[in-house]
């Protein structure tokens, strides 16, 4: 665990600014096998000290790779004189940030390590199995990936805390080919927040999912190519996921907002279906822990869920203290920093469309003609919500029912109308976090949905 050296600075932040100073450290384990053979085999640890001073409208910002109580005062002292500097001769005259409540939130979990030795054991005994069951494979790898990041925070008129987010999984590859001899790979992670132990006890227990991912890529050896066009379609959860984070979620982070966003002409209008509502969720989702929870972000705002799509009707952003402010919002805790040197951006926690009172079967026999999109391996949206993801699984939907595998295709379309098409909701929710987000630095995020009902357009071939 942290140490905390920087509690007792708080008597040097200047008087009448918003000042934040944090120590931090994030951890990196990662042990690939190709093949059977040891391909990759990683630790790393990066640490340092940050401060932030706020000042009429402006930042300012320094950082140090040192870990002392000398660090932490030097630090300080620079990003309080960047501040005053930037203020002299930018000279916004912002008013001071809105009073946040304050107080201290303790660690909730302890970062615990895990020697490399651990991870290749558990991955070979994976692999064995696979190579053993299914020899006929053209391919096979396996990655075991645990990361970490670890926060002291001190703020002036905010939350002070000790947070810490690890997260770990187990991604795996089996590779084949159509019977007309054109390569072809499906994958599935398993693992979520904790350590690597919290999650991974017996490699047993991940045997069901990879015979189910070995399950579907034999279907998918015999898939077709779906027919280009603008088609109803069923968007499984991952997918329903993706759409929430890249198409709608980027548009809605108040900086991007700032930035000429397409939810900025579209607050408090209709951009979805009545079936359609979208929540960022802090760290609790329907009773149970959010798949990446976050307590407090590093401005020293407590976390809460930000409804941003009711009913269909854009009702809000995710902002920082100081976007909430210019917006006449509130803050919910959505400013995060990857690294000790980066200032924090507001990002997204675990976002998510909710679910709706439909089965998933009854999505299914309502398409006559259409498709069942399941996985997805990519996917990029820009600031108009136009979006494209890559469709690595699905099915044809013919009279209600699943018909021959589809191969790799595509869908686009734009957010805000394709969402108004929505007119099914199936009553389950799936979560996915083992990604990161990439907006400017990297961040750990979670993403969910339900399968959707819609009309959208189909790559093809």
């Amino acid at each position: 665990m942290l140490e905390d050296f920087i509690s007792s600075k708080k008597s040097l932040f200047a008087a009448g600014v918003h000042t934040e100073l944090r120590v931090q450290e994030n951890r990196q384990r990662r042990v690939s096998l190709v093949q059977g053979n040891l391909t990759s085999n990683v630790r790393s640890e990066i640490s340092g000290i940050s401060a932030r001073v706020y000042k009429n409208g402006v930042y300012g910002f320094s950082s140090t790779a040192e870990l002392n109580g000398g660090s932490a005062e030097a630090v300080l002292a620079a990003a309080t004189e960047n501040a005053a500097f930037m203020d002299k001769h930018i000279n916004k005259g912002k008013a001071p940030l809105p009073a946040l409540s304050k107080g201290v939130m303790p660690a909730k979990k302890r970062i615990a390590d895990t020697e490399q030795k651990q991870y290749v054991d558990f991955i070979k005994e994976i692999d064995n199995y696979i190579v053993t069951k299914y020899p006929n494979l053209a391919s096979r790898s396996i990655v075991v990936s645990e990361d970490s990041m670890e926060k002291i925070l001190c703020t002036s008129d905010g939350y002070d805390g000790h947070t810490t987010s690890p997260r770990s999984y187990i991604y795996v590859f089996l590779n084949s080919e159509t019977t007309s001899g054109m390569p072809i790979e499906l994958f599935v992670p398993q693992g979520g927040f904790g350590n690597f132990l919290d999650n991974f006890d017996d490699p047993k227990k991940l045997y069901a999912k990879i015979d189910a991912l070995y399950e579907k890529l034999m279907h998918k050896r015999e898939g077709v190519y779906a027919e280009a066009g603008y088609k109803t379609v069923v968007l499984g959860g991952e997918l329903a996921g993706m759409l929430a984070h890249e198409a709608v979620g980027h548009t809605v982070e108040a900086d991007l907002v700032l930035g000429g966003s397409v939810a900025g002409p579209n607050l408090n209008k209709r951009v979805a279906s009545d079936f359609i509502t979208l929540v960022d969720f802090a760290h609790t989702a329907f009773g149970k822990p959010a798949p990446l929870p976050v307590y407090l972000d590093d401005e020293g705002t407590l976390a809460q869920d930000a409804v941003i799509i009711k009913d269909g009707i854009l009702t809000g952003y995710m902002n920082s203290r100081e976007t909430a402010a210019h917006f006449g919002m509130k803050p919910q805790g959505n400013a995060r920093a990857w690294n000790f040197s980066d200032e924090p951006l507001i990002r997204m926690r675990n976002t998510a469309v909710l679910p709706g009172k439909d089965k998933l079967e009854d999505l299914i026999a309502s398409v006559d003609d259409g498709y069942y999109f399941i996985d997805t391996n990519n996917g990029q949206a820009d600031m108009t919500g136009e979006f494209m993801f890559g469709v690595c699984m699905g099915y044809e939907i013919k009279n209600g029912k699943l018909a021959r595998p589809i191969l790799d295709t595509t869908i686009s379309g734009v957010a805000f109308e394709m969402l108004k098409t929505v007119d099914m909701v199936s009553d389950t929710i799936t979560w996915s976090s083992s990604g990161f987000c990439g907006k400017k630095q990297p961040m750990p995020v979670g993403l969910g949905g339900p399968a959707l009902r819609c009309k959208i357009m189909v790559g093809g071939r």
